[in-house]
């Protein structure tokens, strides 16, 4: 997998300075090219690694679209207004020419699908909201609540772990993530050592009590549905210099709070591809999913540094956008093969140890 050097040398000083607070060293040649490696998968120029996401011209530019979800297959139809066939791209791509990105964009958004125009999102830092602090410290031994899926805030939570800190991993039957599905090997190796916990959201007693004992919150949803159900961070009786770590593609502003996305459409909406500019081809492997987990971590570690009781915003498309800042001309080749995991838990199979945890925190705080 060919990786911008510039990319790995930005990645590299993050895991640095992640290093220099928890001790932990991180491969960022494994980070970001670990999964294709694991899955024997590789950029087709214009068709994702994963094979779900496609670069498309459009009258004015390029798009990028994703159809990973079977409900992003159905409305494909209600895209094109038309009927499709088996394989809906060739009619996806004819009807992108046809339109401008703005317009592509727009319709599709209002589907509900994973979509972007090339370097429509500009770069930005983290945006980080004081909720209260404490004492400095790190992150051995904390409590973290993983409400994440996916990749990006499961390896926020996974580098979490490996620093020493409980990760609970938290899901619902009806809908765990989405990785449990695919192949074995990927979901172990951001999944193995944490707890699985399963809970209804929508019995938010239980989550209730998981998000006031927890240290640090991890989640990537909308913010809606979570702040819904009363169980946003300003809504939890949160422990003291708690951190709240909130994931989202585009960011949490206006109508982009609601736009979805995954790694390799918010890369091409932050600019992070390779090609040239009249010929834009991807970058890596769901590029924006790694490396936003990586400085997720390293906002956490951070943050507990200054004494925490923070709400940190990082928007996939944004990372991204800094990462497409730099000169991606020079690449590298990686292929760094992720060391075996012991298999993840089965859903829901810590539920028991989890309700003692608590119990235990409850009474330690008594």
């Amino acid at each position: 997998m060919d990786i911008p050097v510039a990319v790995l040398s930005r990645a590299r000083r993050a895991a640095d300075a992640f290093h220099a607070l928890t001790g932990v060293t991180v491969d960022v040649a494994e980070l970001l090219a670990g999964r294709a490696v694991l899955l024997g998968l590789s950029p087709q120029g214009r068709i994702s690694a994963g094979g779900a996401t496609r670069l498309m011209r459009s009258s004015d530019g390029w798009c990028a679209l994703t159809l990973s979800r079977q409900d992003d297959i159905d409305a494909v139809s209600a895209l094109l207004e038309s009927a499709v066939g088996d394989d809906p791209w060739q009619a996806v791509q004819a009807w992108a020419a046809d339109n401008t990105s703005a317009d592509v964009t727009a319709r599709a958004r209002l589907l509900g699908l994973p979509v972007a125009t090339l370097g429509e999102t500009g770069a930005a830092p983290p945006r980080i909201n004081t909720l209260g602090a404490a004492a400095p410290r790190g992150v051995n031994e904390l409590l973290v609540a993983d409400l994440s899926s996916m990749w990006a805030g499961p390896l926020c939570g996974h580098l979490l772990a490996r620093a020493g800190a409980t990760v609970i991993k938290v899901e619902t039957r009806g809908r765990p993530d989405g990785t449990r599905a695919g192949a074995p090997a990927f979901f172990d190796w951001m999944n193995s050592g944490k707890l699985s916990y399963t809970v209804d959201f929508d019995e938010s007693s239980a989550l209730r009590r998981l998000l006031e004992a927890a240290d640090v919150v991890i989640e990537s949803s909308r913010p809606a549905a979570l702040a819904h159900r009363g169980l946003s961070p300003t809504d939890i009786a949160r422990r003291g210099g708690s951190v709240w770590v909130r994931i989202t593609g585009h960011g949490t502003d206006g109508e982009r709070a609601n736009w979805v996305a995954f790694g390799d459409d918010a890369a091409v909406s932050g600019g992070l591809v390779g090609g040239t500019p009249g010929e834009p081809v991807f970058c890596g492997d769901a590029i924006a999913d790694p490396l936003t987990g990586l400085h997720a971590a390293l906002e956490v570690a951070e943050s507990l540094r200054r004494g925490g009781g923070e709400l940190i915003e990082l928007s996939m498309a944004a990372v991204a956008a800094t990462y497409a800042a730099d000169d991606l001309t020079p690449e590298t080749q990686c292929s760094a093969m992720p060391a075996r995991s012991k298999p993840a838990a089965e859903l829901g199979a810590d539920n028991t140890a989890v309700e003692r945890l608590l119990a235990e925190k409850r009474l330690a705080s008594c």
